[in-house]
């Protein structure tokens, strides 16, 4: 059994193996799953998203940009000035964005959690009533309702996650809105750099300048399906299926764009 059991349990439902799901859930597992996780570990898992989906913008809104000016037979300097200018600009304002929302998010939480912190000091028997009343909905009655209540407000922060998680719906998670929105410029800028280095190296090299757009597309297709095989991390699909589901929306974007392109070719 490997040390992720809930990844375990996924690969078990997804292949609908019940001996393994059987395993994944032995008692000895589930102990060791629910101690602490290292704080740096749950801090990487909260930014796969932003760098799987940074990723996938970034190279198909890139590879757009260099199919519409295939479409139109534009040099490859064209190329390459659109496409750093989409690259940076079009980065950035992915980033800012992510970073602005989640920023909103963080703020939302923190004054809620502190909202509930303050009724609880001020409001102990009403948050207390809450709890209970939130737990007999739940179907627990009598001596286990109360003493599911006196443990959880034993410890004000149980008692406030508990508040937030089951009367909120809020995760308690912290996220630095910095470092996602560092995350998706970085992972945009990596991924979206894929369909202009044939025509960098155009420059140096006759076959890239020959096959500039065919080793593009080349080249793009294998990195889409590769960042689409990675979003199974955030979406918990087979690999191969969100790679094949990615592809082909890169590869729909990329048609749209150079069929644009090639019927405006007139106009450049």
């Amino acid at each position: 059994m490997s040390k992720d059991r809930l990844q375990d349990a996924r690969r078990a439902h997804s292949e609908l193996d019940l001996e393994a799901a059987k395993k994944a859930h032995k008692e000895q597992f589930i102990k060791e799953s629910l101690e602490e996780p290292a704080i740096h570990d749950v801090e990487k898992g909260q930014y796969i998203g932003d760098m799987v989906y940074g990723a996938i913008d970034g190279i198909v809104t890139t590879f757009a940009v260099v199919s519409g000016v295939a479409g139109a037979s534009l040099s490859s300097g064209i190329v390459l000035i659109l496409g750093f200018a989409n690259l940076f600009a079009d980065g950035l304002s992915m980033a800012v964005g992510n970073y602005l929302g989640t920023k909103s998010e963080v703020e939302y939480k923190a004054r809620e959690r502190h909202r509930e912190e303050w009724e609880i000091e001020n409001m102990p028997e009403e948050e207390k009533e809450e709890v209970r009343q939130i737990y007999k909905r739940k179907g627990f009655t009598g001596q286990l309702l109360e003493k599911i209540v006196d443990v959880i407000t034993k410890d004000k922060k149980q008692w406030v996650d508990t508040m937030l998680l089951e009367e909120l719906h809020i995760i308690p998670e912290q996220k630095s809105p910095i470092k996602a929105g560092f995350v998706t410029f970085i992972s945009f800028l990596v991924a979206g750099f894929v369909p202009l280095l044939s025509y960098i190296l155009a420059y140096v090299s006759p076959f890239f300048f020959a096959n500039s757009y065919p080793v593009a597309i080349g080249l793009t297709f294998i990195t889409i399906f590769a960042v689409g095989s990675l979003s199974v991390l955030v979406t918990g699909k087979r690999w191969w299926k969100s790679g094949f589901e990615m592809l082909l929306i890169g590869g729909a974007t990329a048609l749209v764009a150079y069929l644009i392109g090639y019927l405006l070719k007139g106009l450049a």
